[in-house]
């Protein structure tokens, strides 16, 4: 039986989120589990009077990972002329995620996973950049309510309650506080093994309802790339990068540099990874997840990025469209939980966030 929720996730993402317009060209990525929402998604797209280019995966978004693992690396690293030319034709992009095993990138290497993003990174400039419209959403899957120790409907329920929301309420919550920030110099994260300063003067916050990611619930900006100073450790929740989990993060910045790096596990993969690029040891994004219909962990960065009380780091790529400069292969947000007691927000020294609660 259809769920009725299905059509209203889609018009999310195609009239609001996207604003698809007569005579355009929208490339629509998803997996075969994303079927409901990717036929209600390609229909609204007809009968907006677009063209609706559906790829639909067993897995990964551009390159198959069965052939991946048995392609040689050099053709790898190269694009497939065919998938570069619709990237950088489309005039908009709709990525609907439903994997059928959350771990199956863990079987590429980290040097093969760096390949494939390098290859289609230029390619992708162009939404990087926001001069094309996109965004990413989820379709709810048995394994990543099992990742998130939900029951296949309890997950649904949550994954539709946390994107179908009064957006523009949120947004007008949210940008209160984003305000704020944009008014700062310098923000400080502090916690248990945490004392962090970044600057975010000259940069702005932007805010997240109903964008390029659903759910929305977060604001982001690009803290200045050499101003990173002290340390941060992510004991709270693990890390999920390339299907790979990792526990008790830990970072030390000099000069906006990741300068030490450790994890309780797959230390060498966390080095390995930000040691891919020159600009995988530097911040892209300072991101605060503000999201009151994510109140817990889920293994899932898409959810957990937006947490409410929560403040995430991206190693790597920056966002350009809101100043940042720093450029590498990856974007990968870990986030940390500040509604522990003794955690608090700073901006120019004034405490604007104490134990996950605003004070502003």
């Amino acid at each position: 039986m259809a769920d009725p929720r299905d059509r209203q996730l889609a018009e999310l993402l195609v009239d609001t989120c996207v604003a698809v317009q007569p005579g355009w060209q929208v490339l629509v990525i998803g997996a075969v589990q994303g079927r409901p929402l990717l036929e209600e998604i390609v229909q609204l797209i007809g009968e907006r009077d677009a063209y609706a280019l559906l790829r639909v995966t067993f897995d990964s978004t551009f390159s198959s990972r069965t052939w991946a693992r048995a392609a040689p690396l050099e053709r790898i690293a190269v694009p497939a002329p065919i998938e570069e030319h619709a990237v950088l034709s489309c005039d908009a992009l709709i990525v609907i995620d439903a994997p059928e095993n959350t771990r199956d990138a863990a079987s590429l290497d980290a040097e093969r996973t760096a390949a494939i993003l390098g290859a289609y990174r230029p390619a992708l400039e162009r939404v990087f950049r926001h001069e094309v419209p996109w965004v990413g959403c989820q379709y709810p899957t048995a394994a990543l309510a099992q990742d998130a120790g939900m029951s296949t409907g309890e997950f649904a329920d949550f994954l539709y309650d946390a994107c179908l929301r009064d957006w523009d309420a949120e947004r007008e919550r949210m940008q209160r506080y984003a305000d704020r920030f944009d008014a700062a110099d310098e923000v400080r994260i502090v916690g248990a093994e945490t004392d962090l300063r970044l600057s975010i003067a000259g940069r702005s916050m932007k805010v997240d309802a109903g964008g390029a990611n659903i759910p929305g619930g977060e604001f982001f900006g690009c803290p200045v790339e050499d101003s990173a100073e002290g340390v941060i450790a992510f004991n709270e929740f693990p890390a999920v990068y390339a299907g790979r989990e990792m526990t008790g993060i830990r970072l030390r910045f000099v000069g906006g540099r990741v300068v030490e790096a450790s994890a309780d596990t797959n230390q060498d993969f966390l080095v390995e990874t930000i040691d891919g690029d020159e600009g995988g040891r530097r911040l892209g994004e300072l991101g605060i997840g503000c999201n009151p219909g994510i109140t817990r962990y889920m293994r899932n960065t898409l959810f957990d990025e937006k947490i409410d009380g929560t403040v995430h780091l991206a190693l790597g790529n920056g966002m350009p469209d809101l100043g940042g400069k720093n450029e590498s292969r990856i974007h990968w947000d870990i986030v940390k939980d500040l509604r522990m007691p003794g955690t608090r927000i700073e901006l120019d020294g004034e405490v604007v966030q104490q134990d996950g609660a605003w004070l502003v």
